[in-house]
């Protein structure tokens, strides 16, 4: 039996949905961070869709409002009877109503909105991990939402960000994961390449990929009990500097004519080399 709170807006200016607003706006969808010094962001996470929010109530993430339609909340049922949402308020509104407030026609009929908790460390994040994903200058949401997505169906226990990654709870990160960034634990390196220093430190082999024929092969590269795979955005790659600091290159074997793959299908192959070894 549901346990939150059903409201009927029938006012798209009701101030009640204002965390839904202006989704698709530049500077003022409530999703952006708050960084130090002040953003227009009120550091929001926003669940799209009726699959993405059952993983958010099920996440560390909890949800202090939905917004959808009738369906929406009778296709929820099961989710919304979670004692972690109970008393939150759903706010039921026409199709119409919710285009109005989030500034587009929303398909997936629902969504459903978190605050921020405290952010995890690399230290926390790695403690009880076997394989960990690590992104440099991974700037590209959807990128970002599919390596999540691939470490959640292969095996990956964590991700780590290093230096110049889009920000990983962008509501088009969450929805191109499933709602996997909710549940895949994730860090930022606060010293970057630095915190690579402390990986290996405990334990883990750190396995940069890059084109470079002359690496090794990637299925010679994952023979560690931890590994943490480095990887880079799509044409630049990987900085010099992050390379030296892992332990090993390793390349996927490629055909004539094709040099490198789109980032989180290079992940993919690596995560999953990764799990067939272990499993020989």
């Amino acid at each position: 039996m549901s346990v939150v709170q059903v409201v009927d807006v029938t006012d798209p200016d009701d101030r009640r949905v204002d965390d839904f607003r202006d989704l698709n706006s530049v500077d003022r969808r409530p999703d952006l961070p708050i960084l130090p010094g002040g953003t227009p962001g009120r550091g929001l996470v926003i669940a799209e869709g009726v699959l993405v929010v059952q993983r958010m109530i099920a996440s560390r993430f909890t949800p202090h409002a939905f917004l959808g339609v009738d369906k929406r909340l009778r296709e929820l049922g099961a989710a919304l009877a979670d004692p972690s949402v109970a008393g939150v308020p759903f706010y039921r509104a026409s199709a119409e109503v919710m285009a109005t407030v989030v500034g587009f026609h929303l398909n997936r009929g629902v969504l459903a909105v978190a605050r921020r908790p405290q952010p995890l460390d690399a230290a926390t994040v790695a403690a009880d991990a076997r394989t960990i994903a690590v992104l440099e200058g991974v700037n590209d949401h959807e990128n970002i939402g599919s390596v999540f997505r691939n470490a959640a169906g292969l095996g990956v226990d964590a991700v780590v960000f290093g230096a110049g990654c889009a920000d990983p709870l962008y509501r088009r990160c969450v929805r191109v994961s499933m709602g996997h960034a909710l549940l895949v634990p994730f860090a930022t390196a606060t010293q970057w390449p630095g915190d690579l220093s402390m990986l290996r430190e405990d334990g883990f082999q750190i396995v940069s990929l890059t084109p470079d024929p002359a690496a090794v092969p990637l299925s010679a590269a994952v023979t560690g009990a931890k590994v943490a795979f480095l990887v880079g955005a799509e044409g630049p790659g990987l900085t010099e500097t992050a390379m030296r600091a892992s332990d090993i290159r390793a390349r996927i074997p490629m055909s004539r004519g094709t040099d490198s793959l789109n980032v989180a299908t290079a992940a993919a192959i690596a995560f999953y080399e990764r799990a067939t070894a272990r499993e020989r």
